[in-house]
């Protein structure tokens, strides 16, 4: 009763991936999880793999819309200027990113929108602004307003968590017993005051090497720590709206049997 997926999704058709290729990583990826534990509830090392990690790159753009910011319905109300992730991480918003997957020559109010650093060496320097909530916060905006009915929300175009320097085989390697996280399951994050809490599937990790499947567990903490402590990999690959390569993170709470 195990089931996984794959997929690709793209402008232009010579940019898909080739659809027996996308069938057999489907495939390959339920069989793996045949035969699940359920493991002790504990604290222990927990990597995303990239498609799980762009998870925590969208609830950080939530956190940074400008209309969270004006309701103060953000976590990160406070945190402009402040340092939010390690020295040496950086997100990006490109919307000009040629054959990118939200890619645009200008937003829904007709402004064009250079390339903005949200997260610069760890810190964060800027909201996601269109006219209406930059005007609200005594800003100017940035470009970044999207049609909804008949008005326009802030939203991203190509955001991106930057790459790091380790690689996905360090990581693993690195981890005495951990959880690599495949799957997540459930919608509990809550954006105003960052606590974490969701279903996950994956694969359990002893002595740096990826044991047997794990399902049923929980993992949960809070996404301003889980941000502080986030270390990235060096696989990303910028084929969707949002972009990430893997990424650790030590000291969060699996709740297990």
């Amino acid at each position: 009763m195990e089931r996984d997926y794959d997929y690709d999704n793209q402008h232009h058709m010579e940019d898909l991936r080739n659809g027996r290729e996308i069938g057999q990583e489907a495939g390959e990826r339920a069989a793996a999880r045949v035969n699940p534990r359920q493991v002790e509830t504990q604290n222990a090392t927990i990597i995303f793999e990239p498609r799980m990690a762009r998870t925590l790159v969208s609830h950080f753009a939530g956190a940074i819309n400008s209309s969270s910011i004006v309701r103060k319905t953000s976590f990160l109300r406070d945190d402009l200027g402040n340092r939010i992730f390690q020295p040496g991480i950086s997100i990006i918003d490109e919307p000009g990113i040629i054959r990118g997957a939200a890619s645009r020559p200008f937003d829904a109010e007709g402004v064009t929108g250079d390339d903005l650093k949200l997260i610069d060496d760890g810190e964060l320097t800027s909201w996601l602004l269109d006219s209406f909530h930059a005007r609200e916060l005594d800003l100017q905006t940035n470009g970044r307003a999207n049609r909804s009915g008949s008005n326009t929300v802030p939203g991203s175009t190509n955001l991106t968590l930057e790459a790091g320097v380790l690689s996905r085989a360090d990581m693993i390697s690195s981890v005495k017993s951990g959880f690599y996280v495949t799957e997540l399951i459930g919608q509990g994050v809550n954006l105003v005051s960052g606590d974490y809490s969701r279903g996950a599937s994956g694969f359990w990790i002893e002595n740096g090497e990826l044991t047997y499947a794990v399902s049923e567990v929980t993992i949960a903490g809070n996404l301003r720590d889980m941000f502080s402590r986030l270390v990235v990999g060096d696989d990303l690959d910028k084929r969707f709206g949002t972009n990430a390569p893997t990424v650790m993170i030590e000291d969060i709470t699996i709740a297990g049997r």
